[in-house]
């Protein structure tokens, strides 16, 4: 079907007070993997490329990008295309013509007020674009190997007053919020602030999005859609089925050398990976709590 947005999809969540999956993808493998396990789950999905990933790619987007819209528009569900953590102003610059409805522009990591600046900046080049804007307020960690900040540690947790200020005079769609999720964690084993959450879901207008989602276990997962969030980003998960599976095919096949085979299995690991997390996030699906198509998602 043609590419939906994510802000259609990401509207409706927030409506229905469930969520949207947005699953990082770094190879055609999980591209194909991510739209076959949201089939499964008779899901809508986000597919969403980083600027880390544009940088594995040797710097071009458009191969990968071009291979999602393909995939995309291929699929039994709707599926929509998202930029993630964009730092480059000359990647932020090419997602509109390369198919990308929507991109998280981070620059979370300057102070406030330079952080307020830049994205207003990007906010208003992309609305004249069409492009839906996410942004980051609060450190949530992890990400370039870097290690997660200590809960009480200065900038940690998003300020629900200082994150009211910045969707206002940011003017972004959408925000990521640091309740207590880290990027690249291999353990299930994060502890989400949910009065923290509570208190910016009554504070803010707009959907919030939970980062590091991969290391939140399926309860608190649970818990935080119900307490408002609308937008759920996964990618080392992905990546851990993936290498699990490649190291157990070579461990068994030492003198393999056809990468089709290994490929396959980690493709078929990623595809259960995708659809089981759609199922804890209660997706649109046969006996879910929403339905697919013109009602809420």
């Amino acid at each position: 079907m043609p590419l939906t947005t994510t802000a259609e999809l990401v509207t409706r969540a927030a409506a229905a007070r469930s969520a949207v999956a947005s699953f990082n993808v770094i190879t055609l493998e999980h591209v194909e993997a991510v739209v076959a396990g949201a089939e499964s789950a008779h899901a809508p999905v986000v597919l969403q490329v980083s600027e880390n990933a544009v940088r594995f790619r040797g710097g071009r987007l458009l191969p990968l990008a071009r291979a999602a819209v393909a995939a995309a528009e291929h699929a039994a569900v709707p599926v929509a295309l998202h930029l993630d953590h964009v730092q480059s102003e000359a990647l932020l610059r090419q997602a509109a013509e390369a198919g990308f409805s929507s991109v998280m522009y981070d620059a979370a990591r300057l102070p406030y007020a330079e952080n307020l600046a830049a994205t207003r900046a990007a906010v208003d080049w992309a609305h004249g674009r069409g492009l839906w804007i996410e942004a980051e307020l609060g450190q949530i960690g992890g990400k370039n190997g870097r290690p997660p900040l200590d809960a009480h540690a200065p900038g940690a947790r998003t300020d629900p007053g200082e994150a009211r200020s910045f969707v206002a005079d940011s003017g972004v769609d959408a925000l990521a919020v640091a309740i207590g999720s880290a990027h690249a964690m291999t353990t299930r084993t994060a502890t989400l602030d949910h009065a923290l959450l509570a208190r910016l879901s009554a504070t803010l207008d707009v959907p919030l999005v939970l980062h590091g989602s991969s290391g939140v276990p399926d309860d608190e997962l649970t818990a935080a859609v119900e307490g408002g969030i609308a937008k759920v980003n996964i990618g080392t998960a992905l990546n851990i089925a993936l290498t699990g599976a490649i190291r157990d095919f070579l461990a068994e096949r030492p003198d393999a050398v056809d990468p089709r085979g290994y490929l396959t299995v980690a493709r078929e690991a990623m595809t259960r990976a995708v659809a089981r997390t759609l199922k804890v996030l209660g997706g649109p699906g046969p006996g879910s709590r929403h339905a697919l198509g013109g009602a809420t998602a």
